[in-house]
């Protein structure tokens, strides 16, 4: 990418949209291309068919999806399948009629089969049984992947996929009901805090793993690939590091200062026992993360605080 490139960052105001457009602000870029969902809509065929007419984009980062934890993934199945299902075949098969340089597709970890040996490489896509309460998002996410790599094999089009861990940074999602694991904690644990309780509930067992990346050092391995993976099939992103649900909740609980009890209610779902990311590839491209968790959190935190007073 040159520093007048045309860009187009579908979903900029998302966690991982905007952080990959302060990540090309910082880097020089200027000539980038936006749009709210109320501003355009790409479920809508033709409606990305104008966009993409009229503005003729050079490159393009799809971080624009229907995202969730648990309990949205599983209740809102349909939607969470149709609408991944339409933004991504919109942009992509776009970004192809439009002549696009180059398109970076983002999905997720949770693309992997449930039991896949850990940590997951890249080469277990498609190897058994996804996770039951997350299939439909996966199903769809799997597709984007094997669309960018067909249209690759039939067209030459220069699109790349790359799926990351679990993710948390600014503009994170505390919603209760549709956040994911690490955002809720600090919510709990915050209002816990904030209402001198004397114990915070948390979801399931506190058995399973999981890894987490700052959604910066995400914006930074995009930008990388952008910049240096021109090859079919998918780069994983993460950090090769993990920890059990239970240490996140006492790490958590440390960094908020909530000084209660923890209690674990395992009538809820674990969801997939553990999925710890194999990042061999990216880091023999030259790709490590740079944020520790801890300090990671403690930043978050910080922004949480701001925004919930």
């Amino acid at each position: 990418m040159n520093k007048d490139s045309k860009i187009y960052i579908a979903g900029h105001r998302g966690m991982v949209g905007s952080a990959i457009h302060r990540k090309l602000q910082k880097e020089g870029f200027q000539n980038i291309v936006t749009r709210t969902s109320k501003e355009l809509d790409l479920r809508n065929q033709l409606a990305v068919a104008d966009f993409f007419e009229i503005e003729k984009p050079g490159y393009v980062f799809l971080a624009a999806a229907k995202v969730g934890g648990i309990l949205a993934n599983n209740k809102y199945r349909a939607e969470f399948l149709y609408d991944n299902l339409m933004i991504q075949n919109n942009v992509i098969h776009q970004s192809y009629l439009n002549d696009v340089t180059k398109l970076l597709f983002l999905g997720s970890s949770c693309i992997y089969p449930k039991l896949a040996p850990q940590p997951l490489k890249e080469e277990y896509l498609l190897t058994g049984e996804l996770e039951p309460t997350n299939e439909p998002y996966a199903i769809a996410k799997i597709a984007g992947i094997k669309m960018c790599d067909a249209y690759r094999d039939q067209y030459g089009c220069n699109f790349i996929s790359a799926m990351p861990t679990n993710l948390y940074g600014p503009n994170d999602n505390y919603d209760l009901e549709t956040s994911h694991v690490l955002p809720a904690l600090i919510r709990k644990f915050h209002e816990g805090k904030s209402n001198n309780k004397s114990s915070v509930q948390l979801w399931g067992s506190g058995t399973p793993k999981r890894e987490f990346l700052h959604v910066n050092d995400l914006a930074d391995a995009c930008y990388f690939l952008m910049n240096n993976f021109n090859e079919k099939g998918f780069v994983n992103i993460g950090t090769g590091k993990e920890i059990t649900i239970k240490e996140l909740g006492e790490l958590i609980k440390k960094i908020v200062g909530f000084e209660g009890e923890l209690d674990w209610d395992d009538s809820k779902p674990d969801g997939t026992p553990r999925k710890l990311m194999n990042v061999d590839k990216i880091n023999a491209l030259g790709w490590n993360y740079k944020i520790d968790l801890q300090d990671g959190i403690s930043s978050v935190y910080e922004d949480f605080k701001s925004y919930s007073s």
